[in-house]
This record gives C-alpha cells, structure tokens and sequence, in this order.
C-alpha cells in the first residue's frame, strides 16, 4: 500500500496512492475511487476519525525512511 501524507494550509493530509496484492494493482473502484484523494478533506466535514486525527495533529514531515508526525497539545 502507498499513502500520501503530509500538512498543509494548517491541516493534515492523508491519501491513498494505491494498494497491489502479490503485485497486483487494486482497481479503483474496488478501493471505493478513493486512490489520490485526499482522505482528510473528503471524510472530516463527516467527523468521527479524520477530523478527530486533523484537529490533533500539528504537522507532518516525510523524510527519507521517517515519518515525523507531531502532535497539538
């Protein structure tokens, strides 16, 4: 599986890019058409877990083999 993660205009961002079984691409379509979109914006308005995880965390930074996510306190 493959995400996008990062943070900005002051909310997280979390993305589906894709997801293979034994190295077979998933279609779209079986992962809801939610590959490339981001997860937070599409489901927050709703509430329940992502805007609970967006309203919680304070940036998102990938580097090379880390992920540095800090928390709001």
């Amino acid at each position: 599986m493959g995400l996008i993660l990062g943070y900005e205009k002051g909310e997280a961002v979390v993305g589906l890019k894709g997801v293979s079984l034994g190295g077979i691409p998933v279609p779209n379509a079986w992962l809801g058409n939610l590959k490339n979109k981001n997860l937070v914006k599409e489901f927050a308005s709703r509430g329940a877990f992502w805007k609970s995880f967006s309203n919680g965390v304070a940036d998102i930074k990938v580097k090379e083999g880390h992920i540095l996510i800090k928390l709001k306190e």
